[in-house]
């Protein structure tokens, strides 16, 4: 007759022990072995094998370590933890150690039934990890089962990585190049959100109609949408006119996806508001139905909408957890480390006598041609309207842009009507602040309005090829004396331009220019996203070993948005003036967040000093945009009507008066005046409403201290990723690995495990490569989740990583393992660290939990390791408190301890075992109840999801090991005692 298990207890089958799963029934066992994880699970049939009850054998006294046993036995069993016991089911699973800061948008999540947040926090924040944490706990608890991301085609490849690298969810890129692909290998009416449960679309892909309507069909049960400004527009003409045709796809189709009040959907945006408050309503409507028309001028207004919105700046969360956020003191702590102010300068150039003399030409045919199109009619005019702004820009980019427009045919050329000319002109030289705009927007624009460019043109054209190089182009000789001199300060630059041609020429005319050990690359958009990034990577990789090598960069704005360059770049230099100041902080938001090493970002603005243009979009869209930057902390996107209304002011006056005649103040021109106070209004308007914005609806629902309590936990389970560096180098040590530490402030190291054990060798091998192992390679050891074939994270989820832990638990356990054993089951060590003697035990407890939810109870089993000590002889026990057993792992031997009197220690300690077994339940009954307040503390408003929560200690409690710390005194008459 076969046994009946409980889920959580121990069963001895197949040559070991493992725990049992809830899903087991009394002919099938669902069986996990113990300190494994998910991958590991098996089924074992009772009636065909042999199981049995298994008890944790106790450790002997024979197998002593040295003073680090503990902590590299504590270490290895916490990283094969996959599922912790408490309210973070995921955090455990992941390669990231989450900032505090960033779980507030978790503890939101988990108080709602169904999940629906805005998150605004400010560029750089980590607003992408947010959203992963929130997804992977939803998938973890079995709240949600499927997973779709919408963003623009440029970040699909970096959020497919991020998912990836950081959060073990693999999802499929679904693009216009893709898409293909993916339905040949569907079956006949299957949907292609059904065959694949975690996808990442771009926006371009849902702008077909067959597409967007299998999608909202199909939709899975969480929804991320990035840069979700771009889905709503302002809908009142004072506020912005109409939305654009695109925004109002992805409006509508939005309006579908949330329509269902089940589905889990995160809104994520760097500027919600940006001062327009029909685009902000249309977007909380999205959220919530109630909230677009909510009264945010009540308490209970904006409390409503705290449930479901968050938005901080940098400063907020620069120093968390302080007293001064309300703690009682800085135990926890945690200071970011953002860049601080920018170190901004605007750097101007003029133009040499030959390219002056260019440039004058070229706006005397541009103010011609205006004349003459107007005459003929609005099409025309609008034809030539765009012309001409293609070919003043080209001109003040390089003679390479302005060769390559004065050859090329206007896209607005082919156009039917004024407002098709607006369309097709409009993108491709103005300067949208909408980033998903990006995208093949760097082409040389044309200005020719035939096929035939004609013979002005041409010989314009002529001459600005004659004026490539140093000698004639003022530009590039200034961008030449500024780089020299950032990269003497130790700084790696990014130049960003408008165009392609401009860009292939700097990284041509400056090769070899600047030193020997400055490496160049140009990236643009005839480059595919994920091409761009090997570019990139490439550069980086030139470096070697030698740090005195620089970098630098020469990008057009197809990477001003979502790549993040933090890691590689250091410094900004503008070299073509963007007509929107938001496009300068794209740019500079690539290198100035987050995970940047340089306390100060350095940004330099080239201007032409003389060439009619660049002084004035400077004085009015800069000037203004970093006065209100510098009021309210935060930047505030200037509004494309906003910042056209400027550009075209100074182009119709450049045509009408020359270059010359436009060196009055743009606030003297006549004409205009009415109209800069308007833009001036509007803009002053925009900032109060964005201030008043975030003043008003700051984040409140999360009291810091609610952070403070739930990080504690989390570290004492799980420990840090300096613990995982620590324990890795240990163990590699130990084993016979040969390190190499540079120190050099990243962390990183490499070890050859050729002569280590052939059991971590061959578990190293199936996950790095055989041949890396077998030629006893360097194994480069990264402290970023984000590595190369052969390269191990250092990271607690990192298979290389599990391997090594797992070897060390596994040698420990078994005393009779052959070759090198790190950790081991028992020791003892004299120390100054202790005033008399005190036996630290290393417990493993598992927990039968009952987790309620949306879909029904899930019946889970967990465990979790803890460190008890406790002074004086065990039938005396003296308990101290966790801070305390933690703290003996940092004792470090003081004295030798005789061999006779570790062992007489340690079997007292063995033998006084039994009558700590009521004080290691109590303590795991206290510690379920604990872990049952947390669950219910973090998921307060939401009685539903709480009802029914159970977490039931599993007995008895495994002791895993046993260390006696003794102070100098006691173990010289220890001693004595023994050789009397």
């Amino acid at each position: 007759m076969s046994l009946t298990y409980t889920a959580g207890s121990l069963v001895a089958a197949r040559g070991r022990e493992w725990v049992v799963l809830p899903e087991s029934a009394p002919d099938m066992l669902v069986l996990r072995p113990l300190g494994g994880s998910e991958d590991d699970i098996a089924a074992v049939f009772p009636s065909f094998e042999e199981v049995r009850p298994a008890e944790f054998a106790a450790p002997s006294p024979d197998d002593l370590g040295d003073q680090r046993a503990a902590g590299l036995l504590r270490t290895a069993l916490r990283i094969g933890f996959r599922s912790g016991a408490g309210p973070f089911r995921s955090l455990a699973s992941i390669a990231v150690e989450p900032r505090a800061y960033q779980l507030v948008p978790l503890l939101m999540a988990l108080r709602q039934r169904t999940v629906r947040l805005l998150i605004s926090d400010d560029v750089g924040i980590g607003k992408t990890v947010e959203a992963g944490l929130i997804a992977k706990e939803l998938l973890a608890q079995g709240e949600a089962t499927r997973l779709a991301v919408l963003c623009s085609p440029a970040l699909a490849e970096q959020w497919q990585g991020e998912l990836r690298e950081k959060f073990g969810i693999d999802a499929e890129l679904v693009l216009a190049s893709t898409v293909s692909r993916l339905e040949r290998n569907l079956e006949l009416g299957q949907s292609l959100f059904d065959k694949h449960p975690f996808t990442i679309i771009s926006t371009d892909f849902i702008k077909s109609t067959r597409h967007r309507e299998d999608f909202v069909k199909h939709c899975p049960d969480l929804v991320i949408v990035d840069e979700a400004h771009t889905c709503v527009a302002a809908d009142d003409p004072a506020q912005g006119g109409a939305s654009s045709a695109t925004n109002q796809l992805r409006y509508e189709l939005l309006r579908k996806v949330s329509a269902d009040a089940d589905r889990h959907l995160l809104l994520l945006t760097a500027t919600p508001h940006s001062g327009k408050e029909s685009a902000f309503r249309n977007l909380l409507g999205l959220v919530r139905p109630e909230l677009a028309t909510l009264d945010l001028e009540t308490p209970a207004g904006r409390a409503k909408l705290a449930e479901h919105f968050v938005a901080r700046k940098r400063a907020d969360v620069r120093d968390y957890l302080t007293k001064e956020d309300g703690l009682a003191d800085d135990s926890l702590a945690e200071r970011t480390a953002f860049p601080s102010d920018r170190w901004t300068k605007d750097e101007p150039y003029k133009l040499t006598p030959a390219y002056r003399a260019l440039l004058d030409d070229a706006i005397a045919y541009a103010a011609d041609r205006v004349s003459a199109a107007g005459e003929q009619g609005k099409r025309e005019a609008r034809i030539a309207w765009w012309s001409v702004i293609a070919l003043l820009r080209s001109m003040v980019s390089s003679p390479a842009a302005a060769a390559q427009t004065l050859k090329t045919r206007s896209e607005s050329a082919t156009a039917r009507t004024a407002h098709e000319a607006d369309v097709l002109g409009s993108p491709v030289a103005a300067d949208s602040a909408e980033n998903d705009r990006h995208e093949g927007m760097d082409v040389a624009p044309g200005a020719a309005e035939s096929e035939d460019a004609g013979a002005r043109l041409l010989e314009l054209a002529g001459r600005a090829e004659e004026l490539m190089g140093p000698a004639e182009d003022a530009k590039l000789k200034a961008l030449t004396r500024h780089l020299k001199d950032l990269i003497a300060k130790g700084y790696n630059p990014i130049v960003f331009c408008r165009y392609i041609p401009t860009a292939d020429y700097l990284a041509e005319q400056l090769d070899g220019k600047l030193g020997r050990k400055t490496k160049i690359a140009a990236v643009t958009g005839t480059l595919s996203p994920q091409q761009r990034l090997e570019r990139i990577e490439q550069l980086a990789a030139e470096e070697g070993d030698d740090p005195s090598v620089r970098r630098v960069l020469i990008a057009t704005d197809c990477l001003s948005e979502g790549v993040n360059l933090q890691h590689h770049f250091d410094a900004v230099v503008h070299y073509d003036l963007a007509w929107n100041p938001t496009r300068h902080d794209q740019r500079e938001g690539r290198v100035d967040r987050y995970g940047q090493k340089r306390n100060q970002v350095r940004v330099i603005t080239m201007y032409g000093e003389d060439n009619g243009i660049d002084g004035k979009v400077l004085e009015v869209l800069f000037k203004k945009h970093r006065q209100i930057k510098k009021d309210l902390g935060i930047s505030v996107s200037v509004p494309d009507e906003t910042a056209s209304g400027v550009t075209d002011a100074v182009v119709e006056w450049l045509l009408l008066h020359g270059r010359q005649g436009s060196q009055e103040s743009l606030f003297e021109m006549d004409g205009h005046q009415e109209s800069f106070d308007r833009i001036e209004r509007e803009w002053t308007s925009a900032a109060e409403r964005e201030k008043t914005s975030r003043s008003k609806y700051a984040q409140r629902a999360i009291h810091p201290e609610e952070v403070a309590r739930e990080v504690a936990a989390v570290r004492a389970a799980l420990g840090g990723a300096e613990e995982v560096r620590e324990f890795t180098l240990e163990a590699l040590r130990d084993l016979d690995a040969l390190i190499r530490d540079p120190r050099d402030g990243s962390g990183d190291f490499t070890a050859q495990v050729g002569g280590t054990p052939a059991g971590l060798r061959d578990a190293l091998a199936a996950t790095l490569g055989n041949r890396l192992v077998e030629e006893d390679r360097e194994i480069p050891f990264r402290t970023t989740p984000a590595i190369g074939r052969g390269e191990a994270a250092l990271v607690r989820t990192d298979p290389a990583i599990g391997a090594i832990a797992s070897y060390v638990l596994d040698s420990a356990l078994d005393a009779k393992a052959l070759g090198p054993r790190p950790a081991r089951r028992c020791g003892v060590v004299t120390t100054d660290a202790v005033s008399v003697r005190t036996t630290l035990l290393l417990v493993r407890y598992r927990f039968h939990l009952t987790l309620p939810s949306r879909s029904g109870e899930r019946q889970v089993v967990a465990e979790d390791a803890r460190l008890l000590a406790y002074e004086g002889l065990p039938q005396r026990a003296r308990w101290l408190d966790d801070d305390a057993a933690t703290a003996l792992l940092g004792a470090r031997a003081t004295a030798n301890t005789h061999e006779l009197a570790a062992r007489k220690a340690i079997t007292r300690a063995l033998e006084g075992q039994p009558g700590l077994a009521d004080h290691l339940t109590e303590y795991g009954t206290r510690l379920a109840a604990e872990l049952d307040a947390s669950h219910r503390r973090v998921r307060k408003a939401n009685e539903e999801i709480v009802r029914g929560l159970k977490v039931v200690p599993q007995e008895p409690a495994d002791v895993l090991g046993v260390y006696v710390y003794l102070p100098p005194a006691a173990s010289a008459s220890t001693v004595s005692g023994a050789e009397a």
